[in-house]
């Protein structure tokens, strides 16, 4: 104890000599993210003075991350995490949440430790800590910028409330395949939103200045090209061109970079032979050197020892090795680095100057976070009492829900319903808590707190006007040939004749959706079809409302039903905002993110698809020999960027400032957007362009633009865009990232398919 002292004064002394000596120099500008506001002389001569004490070992316990037992989020746990902890062996902790829990953690590494450097927290804060917002891919449903940017503030508001420094969000994989899984995590099939998506979440959990006590790191996943897996199977191969890669997959993740992320997580994919978390031109050659990342790289859930299974490493020890040399510099849950890191060091298979920029990596964040200046900020508890599930935080989960839900049909004014209507309200998913906010909630209560459309139908209207039967039980594993239980029909029938109006609240369980949920069938689970056939033959309307996670192949229910509403997994609020939509006190405005097909057997299916040699017309009523099918037609169900309203909107007076872009020249555009129906309303204007030639083959059309605006009923809006030659380049023949001159087609309209158009060139 008296040596851990005396070392302790002279670590401090020698702090304060070198903070006294610079503090009035001039110092070089930091090259680190404008929001981690450290200095890098000042932090990198004490860095520099911290790894020159640290022993082998000490180093080493700062690449590792454990879970605790406080939450399980994986196939393993050690539970000695708390002893490596008070051993110096373990700098990370993760799955450990709570004021009072993560203090008596940080006080197992700040007083028992020789050297006393504290912990960092980190968790799984992906669509809100407790108050639970709607699911990732919901929330880019809104196509609110500002929206989904105030969720993750909340998120990371009570997060760090609650003693976390670190979210493992946001997940920014662009995602073209329903069956798989985690498509309900990211922002969908679009990689021009898709980064605009990433930088405002990011903006949200950093905020302007790591150092505020209400913001968590982000952490940019998973890094690479996940959301391409072969048959949408969760962990699966990805084969892709490098002009594949860096025009659809790479692109959030450098947006992110340019963001100031703090920390990226490899994906447990290969990627054309080569895993993720072993990929030396992922992790060294795009991602440090190319575009210059500062933070650190934290692999997935024991990915370095997966590589093992991959079959490009013999062992653990290997897989150690490997990892380390291409750039990972945290090991999550793995222990690889821990068992083998100092025996390869000892071998020379590893340098030790290769853990020492390893370690600064991560000392720097802890720096930037404030935790050597007093490690227990983070935990306080009447702080954790003040910013948890406040009503502000709980309006705004309405609200943003609201935002999220997407009407997709409407046939003859179903919706808005009166509140004096009697309803017969079915379905398995009706009245479950659980299933409200869907996958990956992490720190949300599953019970009591999410507000169920049951419950928000009976606080809108009464529990007089409400007829209730769940009618059917769904099975996380249930095909819908093993879906042979029909013991609740009748009940939900009975229900449904003493109602004017049937809302069926139907989807999939939220255990459908998220990590290892993939499905091979996209049709409603279970036998909730069935049911809706009963319904259909009572001849009263009908109206849908979705819970899922991702597109659902629903070509019959939009044939059938009288409306639906896509509301996703919409959060703690959910109900609430579900009754708000239905009822009229709230007008929907939500767009798809994401492609919505009418059979499995066209995914992968998305907007910006290439045209082949042989296009089909679709004013040919004969396609011989075209790129077709037999069975139905090339388009989707529902395209990219589709949503209804209440009210209508009617666009005209498409113009341009000029007919051409150049470096130095580039063209405004505005349209008129009129809202001719009933109801005051928002709006999300797109703009999509297509270049007509290139080097290489080019989309059919591209996002290059938004706006959400809000229009009173008679009202016009004149909405303006701004093209420059940047939004023009891409991957040319060559693989230089230019815009070639040439000629381009613009289209302004409510979804992918807009048809007012116009054309200009680029010179």
């Amino acid at each position: 104890m008296k040596n851990r002292v005396i070392l302790l004064l002279v670590f401090a002394v020698g702090i304060y000599f070198i903070s006294t000596i610079y503090s009035n120099s001039n110092l070089k500008e930091s090259n680190l993210p404008k929001s981690w506001k450290v200095n890098d002389e000042i932090i990198n001569l004490k860095i520099d003075s911290l790894i020159k004490i640290m022993t082998l070992d000490e180093k080493i316990g700062q690449t590792v991350l454990l879970t605790s037992t406080r939450d399980v989020t994986g196939p393993s746990v050690n539970k000695n995490y708390e002893r490596l902890i008070k051993e110096g062996k373990v700098g990370n902790i993760f799955n450990a949440y709570g004021a009072e829990f993560t203090k008596g953690l940080q006080k197992m590494a700040v007083e028992n430790t020789r050297l006393g450097i504290p912990l960092l927290f980190g968790y799984d804060v992906i669509h809100g800590h407790k108050t639970i917002f709607p699911i990732s891919l919901g929330e880019s449903a809104s196509f609110d910028l500002e929206a989904i940017e105030k969720s993750s503030r909340i998120a990371a508001i009570e997060a760090s409330s609650e003693g976390l420094h670190w979210t493992f969000a946001p997940m920014i994989d662009i995602a073209r395949d329903p069956r798989w899984g985690r498509v309900s995590e990211g922002s969908g099939e679009d990689v021009y939103y898709g980064c605009e998506v990433a930088k405002a979440r990011i903006r949200g959990f950093q905020g302007s200045d790591l150092k505020n006590i209400n913001t968590i790191l982000a952490c940019a996943k998973h890094y690479a090209a996940y959301g391409a897996t072969q048959a949408g199977r969760d962990y699966h191969t990805v084969d892709l061109s490098d002009r594949e890669l860096r025009t659809t997959y790479l692109p959030p993740f450098k947006a992110a970079v340019d963001q100031g992320v703090a920390t990226f997580m490899t994906s447990f994919n290969e990627l054309n032979g080569v895993p993720a978390t072993g990929n030396k031109y992922l992790l060294k050659d795009i991602l440090r050197n190319e575009w210059g990342f500062k933070g650190f790289v934290v692999t997935d859930y024991q990915s370095i020892n997966e590589m093992v299974a991959h079959g490009i490493v013999e062992n653990n020890k290997d897989a150690a090795e490997l990892a380390i040399n291409v750039g990972v510099d945290m090991d999550l849950q793995g222990e690889v680095y821990s068992k083998y890191l100092k025996e390869l060091i000892e071998e020379g298979k590893v340098s030790e100057d290769q853990l020492n920029i390893t370690v600064r990596r991560i000392l720097e964040l802890k720096y930037a976070l404030g935790l050597f200046e007093d490690p227990y900020r983070y935990s306080n508890i009447e702080r954790q009492e003040k910013n948890i599930m406040t009503e502000e935080h709980l309006e705004a989960a309405r609200d943003i829900a609201r935002k999220s839900m997407v009407l997709l049909k409407n046939n003859n004014n179903t919706m808005p319903l009166s509140k004096d209507t009697k309803i017969a309200l079915i379905g398995s998913l009706a009245n479950s808590e659980r299933d409200m906010i869907g996958s990956w909630s992490g720190a949300g209560k599953h019970k009591d707190d999410p507000v169920t459309v049951l419950e928000g139908f009976i606080e809108k209207i009464g529990k007089e006007n409400i007829f209730y039967a769940e009618g059917t039980k769904l099975n996380r594993y249930m095909r819908r040939t093993d879906a042979s239980n029909k013991s609740g029909f009748n009940e939900a029938i009975n229900a449904a004749k003493k109602a004017d109006i049937i809302v069926a609240a139907m989807g999939e369980l939220q255990s459908m959706s998220g990590e290892a949920s993939c499905r091979t069938d996209l049709d409603l689970p279970g036998n909730q079809k069935e049911l809706l056939v009963e319904l259909k033959k009572l001849n009263k309307p009908i109206i849908l409302i979705l819970l899922n996670g991702r597109p659902l192949t629903l070509e019959w229910e939009d044939q059938e039903m009288d409306a639906i509403l896509e509301a996703w997994f919409p959060g703690t609020m959910g109900g609430h905002a579900i009754a708000d939509i239905v009822f009229g006190d709230a007008i929907p405005s939500g767009k798809l993110p994401v492609t919505f097909p009418r059979s499995l057997g066209q995914v992968p299916i998305y907007y910006n698809m290439k045209n082949t040699g042989r296009p089909i017309d679709p004013n040919e009523k004969v396609n011989p020999y075209k790129s077709m099918y037999l069975d139905n037609p090339n388009s989707p169900l529902y395209p990219f960027g589709y949503g209804l309203s209440y009210t209508t909107f009617q666009y005209s007076n498409l113009v341009l400032s000029n007919d051409h872009i150049t470096n130095t020249k580039e063209i405004r555009v505005s349209v008129n957007v009129k809202n001719t129906g009933e109801y005051d309303g928002e709006e999300v204007v797109q703009l999509y362009i297509k270049d007509l030639v290139g080097s290489v083959t080019r989309p059919v059309r591209e996002l290059k633009g938004f706006q959400k605006v809000f229009i009173e009923k008679g009202k016009t809006k004149t909405v303006e865009f701004e093209l420059t030659g940047e939004d023009l380049k891409f991957y040319d023949i060559n693989m230089d990232y230019v815009a070639e001159p040439g000629d381009f087609k613009l289209f302004i309209g409510c979804n992918s398919n807009a048809t007012l158009s116009s054309e200009f060139t680029y010179q």
